[in-house]
């Protein structure tokens, strides 16, 4: 079982793409750390916001969490240089994503947040710095920074750090659903320029990213999913407010774990029931948080795409 956990809907930017920042939520509503003891036993946790450094207790939220799962990564902003790097001193084991919507000007235009890339770029340079492997940049793509996501991945490939990928969604959990690409030709090239660069390296873990990136052409062709999606069975999503839900896309709450056990919510009939909505359900989204373990449960379909298709796209990029 892999867990998405939202500790906060508090954000201190203002991103184009997601207005959770208008629907803050209140520091007292937030729950409290004591509930964060009936999380079950996971692979993977990502602690995810708003903003998470934002909760002064996320130290402790983490080192809580950490008796739970084998890994954790924090999605960030990379805004608050001094408290990540903090946390970071004393959690070297914790993974920290960055996200970067484009270089310099584009990222501060998009995310609202004068100084956002600076700020952002010197705590990778930092974390770097103090030895942690588990680090890098994320990009959520459209029209407006497409055209930065190539020079976006060699600025990560250059500093050794990680790159990872999404693209508009909408939902509730966004506050949006109005996303939408316009220009899909541009984005589309960008991104199979993208998979080329990832086919182009000896990582056999970036030919898997390739496959991740050929499923986003696919959903902003409006494709049907490649792989079945399994949130609510292999992953769930937690908000601030204790509700269990099977993703952060389907607003169907599961239970609230101020009010019962984590594993009573996942075998109750509440749980059953949403999973069946997942089973019909039509968004096709296409998020690493639920593709990731598809991808680890179908190696061989994916396998096969990549052994079918790594020449074309190394084409591509060296074309472009």
């Amino acid at each position: 079982m892999e867990g998405l956990i939202g500790i906060t809907y508090r954000c201190n930017a203002k991103c184009y793409m997601c207005n959770t920042w208008k629907f803050p939520t209140k520091k007292e509503a937030e729950l409290k750390l004591e509930y964060y003891e009936k999380l079950p036993q996971m692979k993977f946790t990502n602690i995810t916001g708003g903003e998470p450094f934002l909760r002064e207790d996320v130290g402790e939220i983490v080192k809580l969490i950490k008796r739970k799962t084998k890994r954790i990564v924090i999605s960030t902003n990379g805004f608050f240089t001094e408290r990540i790097l903090a946390f970071a001193e004393k959690n070297p084991d914790v993974g920290v994503r960055i996200s970067l919507e484009g270089l310099s000007e584009t990222n501060d235009k998009l995310r609202g947040i004068k100084h956002g890339f600076d700020r952002g770029l010197r705590t990778l340079i930092e974390l770097k710095a103090m030895g942690l492997k588990d680090i890098g940049f994320g990009i959520t793509v459209s029209d407006s920074n497409a055209g930065d996501l190539l020079a976006l991945y060699k600025l990560a490939h250059a500093m050794r750090v990680e790159f990872a990928t999404a693209v508009l969604h909408n939902s509730y959990y966004f506050h949006k659903f109005d996303n939408r690409i316009n220009d899909k030709d541009k984005v589309v090239l960008e991104f199979q320029k993208l998979i080329g660069e990832f086919f182009s390296t000896g990582k056999i873990k970036n030919w898997y990213r390739a496959y991740f990136n050929y499923g986003i052409i696919n959903y902003i062709h409006g494709g049907e999913r490649l792989l079945p999606c399994k949130v609510g069975t292999d992953v769930f999503f937690m908000d601030p407010f204790g509700e269990v839900r099977p993703c952060n896309a389907m607003e169907e709450s599961m239970g609230n774990i101020k009010e019962v056990d984590f594993m009573k919510i996942w075998n109750g009939e509440k749980a059953r029931a949403v999973r069946e909505k997942v089973a019909k359900c039509d968004k096709h989204c296409w998020m690493m948080g639920s593709v990731a373990p598809a991808i680890k449960q179908n190696m061989l379909k994916t396998t096969l795409w990549i052994l079918k298709n790594r020449k074309c796209y190394k084409q591509i990029s060296e074309k472009n």
